[in-house]
């Protein structure tokens, strides 16, 4: 089967692009809402590593009919960003989070997920999660339609600390732990996926 790109619409590239581009990671961001304590999270997995050096991250953030959502709305103001690898433990309470709601309603509330604040950052993190990458706004790229229309948000993130559980990180080879970490991927749909059958391959020299 071949479709070309021009002749397709935003739904079908969206369904194509998510279904073919599997697995996906999952961020769980946290940022702080404009009255400075209130807590926004939503997951996304439109989300991968840009650069080791320096250390960035990319999230890319879909606008609704054209207006910024609430994560990259507050990301640019505040300019702090809570990144969060999803695990399997806790997948079920960040999937609450992806329902729409108003833009001074907290998330968090809809869930048994716990906050906690890390002393020299503002923005709460979430406890559960045993990865943690507080990270920092380095640049942020419109994305425009070929209407010129902004249509996204590509957020590039500078990681700040690396927060690892004891249980998923080797201390004598600064190893991470990918089965202790239980990982879960985002395929397309209401569709996820967890680490299967893994297996190694050396480069060639």
């Amino acid at each position: 089967m071949i479709f070309q790109a021009d002749e397709l619409s935003t739904k079908q590239h969206y369904k194509f692009l998510s279904g073919a581009v599997i697995p996906r990671p999952i961020a769980f961001i946290t940022t702080l809402m404009e009255d400075g304590k209130s807590v926004n999270a939503a997951p996304f997995s439109f989300f991968n590593i840009v650069s080791s050096d320096p250390p960035l991250l990319s999230i890319s953030v879909q606008r609704a009919a054209g207006q910024q959502k609430d994560t990259a709305r507050h990301a640019i103001r505040e300019q702090e960003v809570m990144v969060h690898i999803v695990s399997a433990a806790f997948v079920n309470e960040v999937n609450k989070t992806a329902a729409r709601l108003p833009p001074n309603e907290s998330e968090i509330d809809q869930t048994a997920l716990t906050l906690k604040k890390l002393a020299a950052y503002a923005t709460p993190v979430i406890a559960e999660a045993q990865i943690i990458l507080p990270t920092r706004m380095e640049h942020v790229i419109e994305i425009k339609n070929d209407a010129g229309e902004v249509t996204a948000d590509l957020l590039l993130l500078r990681v700040q600390a690396y927060i690892f559980a004891d249980a998923v990180f080797d201390k004598q080879k600064e190893y991470l732990l990918a089965e202790a970490m239980q990982p879960v991927a985002r395929l397309a749909g209401n569709d996820y996926a967890e680490l299967g059958r893994t297996f190694t391959l050396k480069r060639p020299n």
